[in-house]
């Protein structure tokens, strides 16, 4: 079924201080809302925290389904973009919105440093994480596996590292990352990218050894009932058994 939507879009004026934010234009395209914004500072190293916010619930709380120059470290420029979903946001709507940009200038917590996603993480082994400290308030650190927590650190200096330990009963999975979270403000969180966890030996290399054990020891098994005097040669002639794999 085919939805409509009827609103009037309006922009809201705000500034962030010292700091000027204009949105300059707002269009429906299809069921989206593009908003066109500048955000004028005179330090072009500065990073803000953006957020959208509408009056159908008076602006108490961001909108989520938006994509594009908004969230944490957007640099300043002009013509920049947001992109909201409004009918996942708010379902078929009809009537008069009107749309606001909140923020202030970012300073993030911990920024990640090197952190390399694509490697095979092994269960029982540690492994170090860095990053760059922005503020001396402990941070919580967190191991989960999809969105089931698997163990943390609830109080850890915020000094730039921190030696992560992969449990040995840990199941092996795509969906591990870390979770940072700010002590102070527990809605300031980052994570890592997603990342796998493995078995410190593949699974196929222990049964392929298994195998070729099972597979010797039978071998050997029919060449002692072949000799008479009970010191004959296994049949095949010596059987090498394959080193065992190491960890």
């Amino acid at each position: 079924m085919r939805r409509f939507l009827l609103l009037w879009l309006l922009a809201v004026p705000c500034a962030l201080s010292a700091q000027n934010v204009l949105i300059k234009k707002v269009e429906l395209v299809g069921d989206k809302v593009i908003v066109t914004y500048d955000l004028d500072d005179s330090n072009s190293s500065n990073e803000y925290l953006l957020n959208l916010y509408a009056s159908k619930d008076n602006y108490a709380a961001p909108l989520t389904k938006v994509t594009g120059d908004i969230g944490p470290e957007v640099k300043p420029g002009l013509n920049k973009k947001v992109e909201w979903k409004l009918i996942e946001e708010f379902g078929a709507y009809k009537g008069r919105i009107s749309l606001e940009l909140r923020g202030k200038v970012y300073v993030a917590f911990a920024k990640l440093r090197n952190f390399d996603a694509e490697k095979s993480f092994k269960r029982g082994k540690q492994y170090d994480i860095f990053w760059k400290a922005g503020t001396t308030t402990p941070i919580s650190i967190e191991l989960f596996k999809g969105n089931q927590r698997v163990q943390g650190e609830m109080s850890h200096p915020n000094n730039g590292s921190y030696t992560l330990s992969i449990p040995s009963n840990a199941k092996a999975g795509k969906d591990y990352r870390v979770k940072m979270t700010d002590t102070k403000d527990n809605n300031n969180v980052i994570f890592t990218p997603f990342f796998k966890v493995s078995p410190k030996v593949p699974t196929a290399v222990k049964a392929g050894a298994a195998l070729l054990l099972i597979g010797g020891g039978v071998a050997a098994a029919g060449g002692s009932k072949g000799g008479g005097d009970g010191g004959g040669t296994p049949v095949g002639g010596d059987i090498i058994l394959p080193p065992l794999p190491t960890h």
